[in-house]
């Protein structure tokens, strides 16, 4: 969560210079966005970490700000098609700005959330420092080199990507996470300066214990007292205390404090409950410093026999892998659209993020923790050996320390993060073919102590490859968690191979899906490509996977397979599946000119695939009936029809009113399956359960394209300037039948105050642009990202495409 000041007595604003944010003071000390009004220059530009360096000529950016995505899709970028076939390069930012007169005397701390990569930062042409780590968050100390009073200063910031490939996915580049400005008097809670736990929880009562870390930069020492007070979600305070605490000159002091709460509001994934502890640092009988944490109250347990509990009741973690990147939107935060896939994921009934395999952006964590998702928050991809020639392992002996102890003190008070991933299929783990390779096992320990003397309430874990108990990440004894990647067809036997161990599928499926394509028969599995580190062989021209769920990657299984290994198997926590959405990058099973993924569950625009349907019938407890494909084929052409239903015995279908039998899932199956010929007109499943009917779906044979339809998924939004609105478009016959192949190119007019953020539609062959007004139906389908821009008011959206009816959405801005 992030920690973060607010004002406690009084505010008032200036207007920072060349900034549009409000500057708001909390008697000593405040916390300020500083995303607005930079200047950008893609290139090298050695002057400009100068003062006095001249940027008239560069763009104006809003941060966050991702430059590759901006760019166009080329065969021969570095990155490869595994990096999204998007280049990166060099780049420089600049801002300038002004601080009052009354800021001079105090702390000022400059906070980058994340930094793609290989950073510098300079202010008033002092350089505060590097940091190569793409990913993890930071903070320099600006005080010692600020002027005051109106006076200009700027900060410069180098961000460094062109030494390529450097990751095995799409990584984006520039300043892609939120920065601050942080001012504190001379005594404040130091940065990440909270630790909560709740050593002891029950229905009656919990137990709250906190650490605070108290930093002074004054040069005598003092006394100073931490009032905390505890707050439940209807801002009533639980329990507070107050204790008085010695200070060195320029020093750092610790102060533990203990908490007794009543009948607990107990954080959960349905009812994910927040508290909040405010800690007052008074110096003088005043006030000097404000810090809210927000925490939850829960316990957990992972038992070798009988998988994982919450709060004391079996739950299967239902999770899945996503990478960071947000689709058209590249890799640049925006809270809204990562709660629109946390929102997409938890109808699902999905109830797990991995965040693979870096610490993801705060905000994620945010979210997690607000909509009840257990998170395992993942440190590295790689350790000392390399997976790419200039990927981490650069930089692996002089920063992992320090990076991994930044992630957990930022992270250690999220409630939803229930787990500590040190690595992600790394090379270490095997010991070479002579054996005598133990690095592995060394580093494992090594990492492990590290987020042990930080943090003892969370399990360890690494996600292997290698399911064998001599894998020296795994001997290594520092994991208290075992997790094994895929290996499904192995599940039975990890209680015997791994006696006694705790377990969880820490990366399962790999499943490749295109949406809305079909290739029958559908009852024979596919592995595609037939090697894993190949591509596909005679690869066919239009670049697509069933979405039938029949088709995955070498080393993994189609979702059926796997679910029924971890429903089979009470001992098994949980797992978290390869992955949630379509991500740019790692296009398996193509090569070019393929340059995104086909393992989401949902694709790149947010549309889901068939298979959503599989798990919502499974880990939902709403009534769920879907059938697929569509019903448009050749006359006389055999098609395979599948349902996905739940609480219900059996499905029957009808063609054209006639009915073409009742079926049943038997055994374990979770899906039924009818093949008939395909005759124009409409098909019906009814699903029944005791002989009543539960629901039922038509699907009709659609006409010629004769409209759009438009459909927001939010029409009010806040004049914030980063919200959105996810605009989808549908082509349409005259019955309102979606054409299940139209790729009309649609156009799109933004009047009002907003405008277009991206576009997309879920291709993961197409070469548009991103960020363009207009974008090609994939199967039926596109969508248009719209942003606010600050201002009060309306935004009218329209969408065109040549031969078809228009159609247009209102929003309103407050």
């Amino acid at each position: 969560m992030r920690w973060y000041r607010i004002a406690s007595m009084f505010l008032f604003c200036v207007l920072v210079f060349s900034n549009a944010l409000v500057y708001a003071q909390t008697g000593s000390q405040n916390t300020v966005g500083f995303n607005q009004q930079w200047k950008f220059f893609l290139g090298d530009a050695p002057a400009a970490a100068d003062a006095g360096f001249d940027d008239a000529a560069w763009r104006s950016v809003q941060l966050p700000h991702d430059w590759s995505i901006e760019l166009p899709f080329d065969s021969t970028s570095p990155t490869g098609t595994g990096g999204g076939a998007l280049r990166g390069g060099l780049a420089w930012y600049r801002k300038t700005f002004t601080l009052p007169a009354s800021a001079n005397g105090k702390n000022v701390f400059i906070d980058f959330d994340g930094v793609y990569c290989n950073s510098e930062v300079f202010i008033n042409g002092h350089s505060l420092g590097v940091r190569p780590n793409g990913f993890i968050s930071f903070r320099y100390d600006l005080t010692p080199y600020l002027k005051y009073n109106q006076q200009k200063n700027v900060i410069a910031v180098k961000v460094d990507n062109s030494q390529q490939p450097n990751a095995r996915w799409y990584s984006g580049s520039g300043i892609y996470r939120n920065v601050w400005l942080v001012t504190v008097n001379k005594v404040f809670v130091d940065h990440w300066g909270t630790q909560v736990s709740t050593p002891q929880v029950s229905a009656a009562a919990a137990t709250v214990h906190i650490n605070t870390m108290v930093r002074s930069s004054s040069a005598s020492a003092g006394k100073a007292a931490v009032k905390t007070s505890l707050y439940n979600e209807r801002q009533q305070v639980v329990a507070t205390k107050t204790s008085n605490i010695q200070l060195g000159s320029n020093s750092v002091a610790s102060l533990a404090q203990q908490f007794t709460v009543a009948t607990p509001a107990l954080w959960s994934v349905d009812h994910p409950q927040l508290y909040k502890a405010v800690t007052e640092i008074i110096v003088n009988n005043t006030v000097v410093d404000t810090y809210h944490t927000v925490f939850g109250i829960r316990y957990f347990n992972f038992d070798a026999a009988k998988g994982f509990s919450l709060n004391g009741k079996p739950l299967k973690i239902m999770g899945v892998c996503n990478h960071h990147d947000l689709g058209c939107l590249g890799a640049a935060i925006n809270t809204r659209a990562l709660e629109r896939q946390l929102q997409i994921l938890k109808a699902m009934g999905c109830n797990g993020i991995r965040t693979s395999h870096n610490p993801p952006a705060p905000e994620l964590l945010d979210l997690c923790d607000k909509m009840g998702f257990i998170v395992m928050d993942e440190a590295f991809d790689m350790w000392k050996k390399q997976k790419n020639k200039y990927d981490y392992h650069l930089n692996w002996d002089e920063w992992h320390k320090q990076d991994l102890q930044d992630q957990v003190l930022r992270d250690r008070n999220h409630p939803s993060v229930m787990i500590w991933s040190i690595g992600n299929e790394i090379q270490e783990q095997w010991s070479g073919k002579d054996g005598k390779d133990s690095s592995g096992t060394v580093i494992a320990r090594e990492l492990a102590a590290i987020v042990k003397a930080l943090d003892t309430t969370r399990p360890i874990t690494s996600a292997l490859n290698s399911p064998y108990p001599n894998n020296a990440i795994y001997a290594s004894g520092a994991l208290d968690l075992v997790g094994f990647n895929y290996h499904h067809q192995d599940f039975a036997s990890f209680p015997q191979k791994f006696a006694g161990q705790k377990f969880i599928g820490t990366e399962t499926v790999s499943a490749l899906q295109t949406r809305g394509h079909y290739d029958m028969p559908s009852d024979s599995i596919r592995r595609w490509p037939s090697r894993w580190d190949k591509p596909v062989e005679n690869a066919n021209a239009d670049l697509t996977c069933s979405a039938y769920d029949n088709c995955s990657a070498p080393w993994g299984s189609t979702h059926e397979e796997t679910l029924k290994e971890l429903l089979a198997h009470e001992f098994a926590s949980g797992m978290f599946v390869w992955t949630g959405f379509d991500y740019l990058g790692e296009p398996t099973p193509y090569p070019w000119p393929a340059r995104s993924s086909y393992f989401g569950i949902i694709d790149l625009a947010g549309f889901p695939k068939d298979v959503y349907y599989l798990y919502k019938s499974i880990f939902t407890d709403k009534p769920v009936l879907h059938v697929f494909p569509h019903w448009n084929w050749q006359p006389g052409q055999m098609v395979d029809l599948w349902a996905y239903y739940n609480q219900a015995d059996e499905a029957e279908l009808f063609i054209n009113g006639q009915s073409m039998g009742t079926k049943k899932k038997t055994g374990n199956e979770l899906h039924v399956m009818w093949r008939v010929p395909f005759t124009p007109g409409t098909v019906q499943v009814i699903s029944r359960k005791n002989g009543k009917q539960v629901l039922q779906q038509t699907i009709h044979t659609a006409g010629p394209a004769a409209r759009l339809q438009l459909t927001a998924d939010r029409q009010l939004l806040q004049a914030s300037g980063n919200d959105l609105s996810f605009i989808t478009v549908k082509v349409m016959d005259k019955d309102g039948n979606l054409l299940p192949n139209a790729d009309n190119l649609v156009n799109f007019t933004v009047r009002g105050n907003g405008a277009i953020a991206g576009v997309d539609n879920g291709s993961p062959v197409s070469m548009e642009s991103f960020k363009a007004s207009k974008r090609k139906a994939f199967n039926g389908m596109c969508l248009a990202v719209i942003q606010t821009n600050g201002k009060p008011g309306s935004i009218s959206v329209t969408a065109s495409a040549e031969g078809l009816a228009p159609a247009s959405v209102q929003l309103s801005v407050r």
